[in-house]
């Protein structure tokens, strides 16, 4: 039944949820990865990494603390490679992002900013980004950034890429482009806008809303505020947060993620499409054999 339903032709934009690897940008943009990797890879500081834990839960740690976790060139490659990596965990079922030493990130190494100063490295750097946070927003687990200390510029557009944002007492988000003289380029905008809406979204951009973490709640920007700000409990907390999305079987949670990620992105025709499909997928599969074998005790 899954093979024959998943035979159905689908859209390009379709695809794109199904498969991974491909790109939003080609060369038919003037996008050319390779060199894009080639000029960041000149960049070196910080690191990227990922915990794979038996639970099912990711942890990425963006890890650069004497720039409070700025993105350096080599982070941007690793982000990427990282987020092949949980493409193909089929064990995994929730990610957490947080930054080291109990801050989040501040954006980008001006380094690498002030080395790319043309428009044309400005928009091959923002195609990459777009990239590679529009593969993160749509893989098959649910992520939740742990927001420790600021988010600011490129780390605010991070944690935009995110399914849910939890922060500590005291953090913030701050999108600083515009006083920076540009405006969000890795998908923050657009990403930021579905949160929260377009006057909210125009009031947090501008800086006339400044987001601390009582009012990233109250404007629907973060799920929760959590009780501890030390790095080590509030991780803690963000695990047993995520566990409320993630009981159960792998393939169910990740087959989900990707009914929502085609609601959000497809027209309304695609999108029912894509969730006859991805049901083809689980029907009378493991767990839904073992449930109906509960005869259907679904809330015991």
């Amino acid at each position: 039944m899954a093979t024959s339903l998943l035979k159905t032709s689908l859209s390009a934009r379709t695809k794109l949820l199904y498969q991974t690897g491909l790109s939003l940008y080609n060369t038919s943009h003037s996008f050319h990865e390779e060199e894009v990797k080639k000029t960041l890879q000149q960049f070196p500081g910080g690191s990227i990494d990922l915990q794979k834990q038996d639970n099912g839960i990711g942890i990425l740690t963006l890890n650069n603390p004497s720039k409070m976790n700025a993105f350096s060139g080599v982070m941007m490659l690793q982000l990427l490679e990282k987020v092949i990596e949980l493409e193909n965990w089929t064990e995994g079922k929730g990610l957490i992002v947080l930054g080291a030493n109990n801050t989040f990130c501040s954006g980008s190494d001006l380094n690498a900013v002030k080395a790319l100063g043309t428009p044309e490295d400005g928009m091959a750097l923002c195609m990459f980004m777009q990239n590679t946070l529009t593969r993160f927003m749509r893989l098959p687990l649910i992520s939740v950034a742990l927001v420790q200390g600021r988010a600011l510029g490129g780390g605010a557009e991070v944690t935009t890429a995110c399914d849910f944002r939890l922060m500590t007492p005291g953090s913030e988000i701050r999108f600083v482009h515009k006083e920076m003289g540009i405006i969000p380029s890795w998908g923050g905008t657009t990403r930021l806008v579905e949160i929260i809406g377009s006057r909210q979204a125009l009031k947090v951009l501008t800086g006339a809303l400044k987001v601390e973490s009582e009012k990233a709640l109250n404007i629907g920007l973060a799920e929760e505020v959590l009780q501890s700000s030390d790095e080590t409990q509030s991780l803690e907390e963000a695990q047993e947060w995520l566990q409320q999305f993630i009981k159960g079987p792998p393939e169910v949670i990740r087959t989900l993620k990707k009914a929502v990620s085609s609601g959000r992105e497809l027209c309304i025709e695609e999108a029912l499409q894509n969730e006859r499909d991805l049901v083809g997928t689980v029907w009378g599969g493991p767990a839904n054999l073992e449930a109906i074998s509960r005869r259907g005790k679904f809330n015991k």
